[in-house]
């Protein structure tokens, strides 16, 4: 039975079409041909078409999905259902006061939001629109890019961009190879080399290539930059002859060819199904912590309204538990009312209650906060100090949103190379023998050039100078760079005698270059590689000429590369350079502990180290290493391995040379901006598909590693020799000795005590790491080990990683149980999705490219540019968010608590304690301005001590400010205040007696006795007590605070003049008519009022005096010192009326 279900899957599968087709693998007919009859069914598949989609709405969906993610918030939510409550039940206010904010609030956040994706939309466009050239009919055309099929054949020039994934079908060079720079992709700038299908090379026209009748089979799309398997099927004489493709034959979208003329080839992965778009993150809202804290205290504020409504509808009902309460004299009910359920009566009064009390929660704090947002943001655009001469670019904000987040940035991700690194390459010096020589030295005053050798040390005698000139020609041939020669604008090749031509050097390895223009320096010049000679001029300007035989490429775990040549003379050498760990223990022969020493001075200089040794071959030995070779080289199974144990008895009996000292350039200040960062408390991460010793001398030169970091490897090398349980365990065990179980954290300010751990995993190994657990296995704790881990290490270095990989990082740190605030940092394509994956993503604007730059939530020019962005520009938009979210909160505890207490004294009637005018206006007109202000421009601190000083970003850390003690601290504080400004105006009106006119005055103010005036003398201390509680938590002052602040107390005196002095025609009613006149002209309630708003400022002042005296923290210190100094005029912050620019 079995038999005949398998029978059966068999045949559907086959009959339609093929379930392995659909999803294990596809067919590419190139040019849209159809295959010989005969050979294979013709099955045309849909595929994507080629454009890039980075933008989140359309044209359609932007209203819909735009309204959904607003109301996700709970604030909108509620105030939409308030809205709708207010328009179906006769409540004590109008709808209007609940709906205009909110719907200013969503339109405002709708506009923002669709602008941004307006921008993201235009760069799409921009991408999707560059033409490309396509071979149709034996004639290129040409297209969209968006446009391009798979299985249309494209042709690509020099410097353009691959428009899509390519299997490379022929080139304009004769051996059918192209160079190609990947920068874009996995952030490396070298050339690397690509091949041309065997029997598809020759075809170098339109018109050949077109003739071309093929088949592609291979894998459906899949993330991984450097696997692809696949064969091609060419068709001769209707036979099909198969060849296998490898990721040798693949071109990526996102990089550029280089050194080649023009390429044929067919596209297999268009649009979002490239390579480069499955390693984008899908984009999703990110919602910073400030973000996060004020939903939690809007719901329990909404908790506490709840709250209040239900204990004032149940004593609304107990108050009308007497018959006269319940319906007097003056408020008969109609037919009805009595006729309606209690219960309908009871939600109903609920429902008024929760209209009455909603002020509460603050509306137009988000809309406050949106402005803050999007007007802050401009702070960064304008900053002089992050503008770049050289590119002439400023920083950029692509979403204003997470301004904030920069305040709490825990760990930092970020790339080497074009983000650490500029990318070049400078030979420094070598040394032979324990000779050192450095090209361009001042050597007795004068500047030697590249024409000789500049030494620091004597000379080496007449014996040595052989080894001297073996040394430097062993790096003149050991290498696989290119010579490309310059050409004039007429085409003409420029020149000098002897064959000296002005020409440049490209290669995989941008170390290599650097040797060959270090030895160019040194009067050896590498010319050229034709016809499989390689051909170098001598210090005597004589061409020498060397048979390129073999070579054994570099791989990461041998960290070695070897030539094997012959001389004119007929003399065969191997030459052979890598890393002093893989190249001293095959010495038998040289001064190896001169070398030695000079190796590690330089590397703890930072630079890259490589030594060079050499072995001369017999013909017999050279017949060996052939016929060694050929073996491996044939072999189908276990290839890999059966090369590396050639290459591993080929390379001994070595005889040690010298070795040579490179530097990768880092951006300026990178060094002293990671190290500012460290101070701060941040973890740096250092994320590159660069291979492991290349980092590692970023990491030393950058000063994420130091001289007493114990570095740890998790590496394909370490887990090959034990067992990846095993060596986890052992670095576990290893770190937890030493810090007795704690994390770094606990001991970050004794760290100099301690030893600093730095940490080296690759690619292959996190993996293994990240690779579900299998139930017959034990790893399924590998992630917590590896986190446990790399939390007591000072810094970690992730090499060979692919870009999904840094995304899965920093996924797997943002999900640990700290739940750290991350930010990642890059600069090419291969970092979107890290940038995407953080809280906070920032693009690089370097050379490789702008992917990193659109997809980011902020864009700098250079590294060095994050120091401020994060230490000032964060520090100061955290504590003013921060300030401005519990004051919002407070200030409405202050406005509509003695709301809730005025119930209790109006027979629990929904009565108003305020006119609506003061309802609707108090949040955007009397109080809204001072805090916006505020929050735009307070500067608690000088920001050159922020700069100085980054250990004071630690008092900020793990949003401190809005912990729960702080909003608990500031809604007591709210609570006392509105107590005292109820009862406080109470007492006031306790004695009243009869005027002659028959009028109610107060005995102890002489005011007019009523509802409206109590009213109006508690909303008059209200507005005066929280405008004072701003001014005095204010640091900075400018003319515009003092405008704003003082202004805002006279635009309420002058409104409530207006507003009670004139008879309104459009009202129906004239309650406030003369009341605040009234209020005003009576001396006692003056007195009363500042006697009030005292009362309420005096405990804060209190409590801020004592702990400032008892427990001050690092930022009051400094404040201080500061007020005690003669302190200089800030220059953080200026605003002229004679320009239209802002310096922040």
């Amino acid at each position: 039975m079995g038999m005949d279900f398998s029978t059966l899957r068999t045949l559907i599968s086959r009959y339609c079409v093929g379930e392995e087709n659909w999803v294990d693998s596809r067919t590419i007919y190139i040019g849209h041909k159809e295959p010989p009859s005969g050979t294979e069914a013709f099955i045309q598949q849909r595929y994507p078409d080629n454009r890039i989609v980075s933008s989140k709405y359309t044209f359609w969906n932007f209203i819909p999905k735009n309204m959904f993610e607003q109301f996700r918030r709970i604030a909108n939510f509620y105030f939409l259902i308030i809205f709708l409550i207010q328009l179906i039940i006769d409540t004590p206010t109008s709808p209007i006061t609940s709906g205009l904010p909110l719907f200013f609030v969503i339109t405002v956040t709708a506009i923002k939001q669709g602008y941004e994706d307006w921008l993201r939309h235009k760069a799409d466009n921009s991408v999707n629109q560059c033409p490309v050239h396509v071979v149709q009919h034996g004639k290129v055309v040409r297209k969209q890019s968006r446009k391009l099929r798979v299985g249309d054949v494209v042709s690509v020039k020099e410097d353009e961009t691959f428009p899509c994934d390519l299997i490379l079908l022929s080139t304009s060079r004769e051996d059918g190879t192209c160079f190609v720079t990947t920068a874009s992709l996995d952030g490396e700038s070298s050339h690397k080399t690509y091949y041309a299908v065997q029997d598809t090379r020759a075809y170098n026209t339109e018109k050949e290539v077109d003739s071309i009748h093929a088949t592609i089979e291979c894998e459906q799309p899949q993330p991984d930059l450097y696997k692809f398997v696949g064969r091609i099927n060419i068709y001769m004489d209707n036979e099909p002859v198969a060849r296998p493709l490898g990721s040798e034959n693949l071109l990526l979208r996102g990089a550029t060819l280089k050194n080649t003329e023009y390429i044929y080839a067919v596209a297999i992965y268009t649009g979002m199904e490239t390579k480069m778009a499955l390693n984008y993150q899908s984009k999703s809202q990110k919602r910073s912590a400030v973000e996060k804290s004020m939903n939690a205290y809007l719901v329990v504020y909404l908790c506490i309204l709840i709250g209040k409504s239900i204990i004032n509808t149940i004593m609304k009902y107990v108050w009308q538990a007497d018959a006269n309460r319940d319906e007097p004299w003056y408020n008969h009910r109609t037919v009805s009312e009595r006729e309606r359920h209690i219960l309908i009566r009871a939600f109903t009064d609920f429902l008024a209650f929760m209209v009455l009390f909603n002020y509460i929660i603050p509306v137009s704090m988000y809309v406050t906060v949106e402005m803050q947002k999007f007007l802050g943001s401009y702070f960064i655009m304008w900053d002089d100090e992050m503008f770049d001469e050289e590119l002439g670019e400023r920083a950029v904000v692509n979403t204003s949103d997470l301004n904030e987040e920069l305040g709490q940035v825990e760990y930092v991700f970020t790339d080497k190379t074009g983000t650490l690194t500029e990318n070049n390459m400078e030979f420094i010096e070598c040394c032979v023998d324990g000779h050192v020589y450095v090209p361009n030295i001042i050597c007795n005053g004068q500047v030697m050039t590249g024409a000789g050798m500049d030494m620091i040390d004597t000379s080496p005698g007449p014996g040595a100078r052989e080894h001297e000139e073996l040394f430097f020609r062993a790096l003149c041939l050991c290498h696989t760079v290119q010579v490309k020669e310059e050409e004039t604008v007429d085409g003409i090749k420029q020149g000098i005698h002897q064959g000296k031509s002005t020409s440049f050097y490209i290669s995989s390895s941008p170390d290599e270059v650097a040797l060959v223009e270090g030895m160019k320096r040194l009067g050896f010049t590498f010319l050229r590689l034709k016809d499989s000679h390689m051909e170098i001029l001598n210090r005597e300007d004589e061409i020498e000429r060397f048979e390129l035989l073999e070579v054994l490429t570099f791989d990461s775990v041998r960290r070695r590369m070897s030539v094997i040549v012959r001389s004119s003379t007929g003399e065969l050498y191997l030459f052979c350079k890598g890393a002093d760990s893989s190249i001293f223990p095959r010495v038998i022969s040289g001064k190896v502990e001169q070398v030695k020493a000079r190796v590690e001075h330089n590397a703890v200089e930072g630079l890259r180290t490589l030594c060079v040794a050499y072995r001369p071959l017999s013909p017999e030995q050279y017949q060996e290493v052939c016929d060694l070779l050929n073996g491996a080289k044939l072999a189908l199974q276990d290839r890999d391995r059966r090369l590396a144990e050639a290459y591993d008895l080929i390379e001994k009996d070595l005889i040690l040379l010298g070795a040579t000292a490179v530097e990768d350039r880092l951006q300026d200040k990178a060094a002293d901006t990671i190290e500012s960062l460290h101070k701060a408390g941040m973890k740096v991460w250092v994320l590159t598909g660069d291979k492991m010793e290349t980092a590692a001398a970023t990491c030393y030169a950058s000063k994420l590693f130091r001289r007493n970091t114990q570095i740890l490897e998790l590496t394909t090398k370490r887990t090959e020799e034990q067992s990846l349980h095993d060596v986890l365990f052992d670095l576990s065990r290893t770190v937890l000795r030493q810090h007795g179980g704690m994390t770094r954290d606990t001991f970050s300010s004794l760290s100099g005590d301690c030893t600093d751990y730095g940490l080296i995993i690759d690619g292959a190994t996190l993996s293994a790491v990240m690779r579900p657990a299998q139930e017959d296995s034990n790893s399924g704790n590998y992630k917590e080990i590896f986190l446990e881990i790399c939390r007591n290490c000072s810094a970690v270095l992730c090499c060979r990683m692919a870009p999904l990989q840094k995304a899965q990082i920093v996924k797997l740190i943002k999900a640990s149980k700290e739940h750290p605030i991350t930010l990642a940092i890059g600069d090419g394509a291969n970092d979107v999705s890290m940038i995407l994956e953080a809280h906070v993503g920032i693009g690089i604007m370097g050379k490789e490219g702008r992917q990193a730059v659109r997809n980011s939530d902020y864009a700098i020019p250079k590294f060095k540019h994050l120091k401020k962005i994060l230490l000032v520009h964060g520090h100061y938009y955290y504590i003013r968010i921060s300030e401005l979210v519990q004051y919002f909160f407070y200030k409405n505890v202050c406005f509509i608590f003695p709301q809730f207490l005025y119930q209790f004294f109006c027979g629990f009637s929904q009565q108003p304690l305020y006119d609506t005018a003061y309802l609707t206006l108090y949040n955007i007109s009397f109080t809204s301005l001072p805090i916006l202000l505020y929050s735009l421009i307070e500067q608690h601190i000088n920001m050159d001590i922020l700069k100085k000083d980054p250990s004071l970003y630690r008092d900020i850390a793990k949003n401190s400010l809005l912990r729960w003690r702080n909003f608990i601290y500031w809604t007591v504080l709210g609570v006392y205040d509105a107590v005292v400004m109820f009862f406080g105006a109470y007492f006031l009106f306790d004695n009243t007696t009869f005027t002659s006119n028959g009028q109610l005055m107060t005995t102890n103010t002489q005011m007019m006795f009523g509802n409206w005036t109590f009213g109006t003398l508690v909303f008059t201390v209200l507005v005066f007590t929280v405008t004072f509680k701003l001014a005095l938590d204010t640091h900075y002052w400018t003319w515009i605070n003092h405008f704003v602040i003082w202004g805002s107390l006279i635009f309420f005196v002058i409104f409530s003049l207006l507003w009670g002095g004139i008879i309104w025609p459009f009202l129906n009613y004239q309650r406030m008519y003369y009341v605040f006149m009234q209020m005003l002209s009576s001396g006692p309630a003056w007195l009363s009022i500042i006697l009030l708003i005292t009362a309420s400022l005096v405990p804060d002042v209190v409590k801020k005096v004592i702990w400032r005296a008892l427990w001050p923290t690092t930022t009051e210190r400094i404040q201080n010192q500061r007020r005690c100094l003669a302190s200089e005029p800030s220059t953080i912050f200026m605003l002229s009326q004679t320009s239209s620019r802002m310096s922040f």
